[in-house]
C-alpha cells in the first residue's frame, strides 16, 4: 500500500553499521540503506528488525541526509522492537526502514525565523536533525536546545551535542536537569520550564520527548504567550505504538 500511493519502494534494507550503548536502555544505531532513504529533517520512519518479522516501530532520524547514505537512529528499549534494537541487534545486521512521513517537525527552509527547540529523552533525534539542517544553511538564524535529562549522566548525546555547539557560534545548548542536585540554578527543573525561560518573542517552538512531556505542554506553551502558529509539536505514528 505505501509503494502504491507514494510510487517508491515499501521498504528499504539496510544493514547496522554501528551499535553504541551510551545509557542503560538507550542505544544508537547507525544504518546504511542498499538505496539512498529520501527523507527531510523532522520526519519518522517505520523501522522493522528480524527479530520481530512483520512488527514496526516510528522513529525519526537523528542526522540530517549525509553524503554517504546513513542514518542515525536514537532507540529506548521500551516494547519489543525497541528492546530487540538495543539488546540484541548487532553490527551486521539487517533492519528494515518503511517509507518516511512527516510529523509535525518540519522546518520550512524558507523561513528564516529563529529556533526554540525542546527535547525529552530520546526525543532529541528529530531535534537534532532540524539543527544540522540549519547547520547547512544558517542564514543568521539563531537556534537555541534545551535537552531534559534526569541528571548530567543521562545526556546520553552529550559529545556529539558538544561539537554542534563548538563548531557553531548561532547554537545554543541548554542542559535541563529535573533531578540532579548539582545542577546550577538556570539547568534545573524540566525540560519545558528552562526551556521557557529562553523563549524570546518570533520564535518557532519545536518540543518533542516522551507522552508525560508533550501533556499539556501546547496549553502552556499558549499561556507563556507563544502564538499557536508557532509552536510544533509531533502527532502520531512518531510517539504511536508499535504496528
Amino acid at each position: 500500500a505505501a509503494e502504491r500511493a507514494e510510487g517508491g519502494p515499501a521498504w528499504w534494507p539496510a544493514q547496522v553499521i554501528g551499535h553504541d550503548r551510551p545509557a542503560e536502555g538507550v542505544a544508537i544505531l547507525t544504518v546504511r540503506p542498499w538505496r539512498r532513504l529520501p527523507f527531510r529533517p523532522g520526519q519518522a520512519v517505520p523501522v522493522c528488525t528480524e527479530r520481530w518479522p512483520g512488527r514496526w516501530r516510528w522513529y525519526s532520524p537523528a542526522n540530517a541526509p549525509r553524503p554517504d547514505g546513513t542514518v542515525e537512529l536514537h532507540v529506548r528499549a521500551v516494547a519489543a522492537v525497541s528492546r530487540a534494537l538495543v539488546h540484541e541487534v548487532r553490527p551486521g545486521d539487517p533492519i528494515w526502514l518503511g517509507p518516511p512521513r512527516d510529523v509535525g517537525l518540519g522546518v520550512d527552509p524558507a523561513s528564516r525565523a529563529d529556533l526554540l527547540l525542546v527535547a525529552g529523552g530520546t526525543g532529541l533525534a528529530p531535534l537534532r536533525s532540524l539543527v544540522e539542517q540549519v547547520a547547512a544553511a544558517p542564514a543568521g538564524r539563531q537556534v537555541t536546545l534545551v535537552v531534559g535529562a534526569r541528571a548530567f549522566v543521562d545526556l546520553y548525546d552529550s559529545v556529539s551535542l558538544d561539537k554542534l555547539q563548538r563548531a557553531h557560534d548561532w547554537l545554543t545548548l541548554v542542559p535541563a536537569l529535573s533531578h540532579d542536585p548539582l545542577a546550577g540554578a538556570g539547568e534545573r527543573g524540566d525540560a519545558l520550564t528552562v526551556a521557557l525561560d529562553h523563549y524570546r518573542p518570533g520564535q518557532e517552538v519545536y518540543l518533542c520527548g516522551p507522552p508525560p512531556m508533550l501533556a499539556g505542554s501546547r496549553l502552556r506553551l499558549l499561556a507563556a504567550g507563544v502564538p499557536a502558529e508557532h509552536i510544533n509539536l509531533p502527532f502520531c505514528p512518531l510517539t504511536g505504538a508499535e504496528a
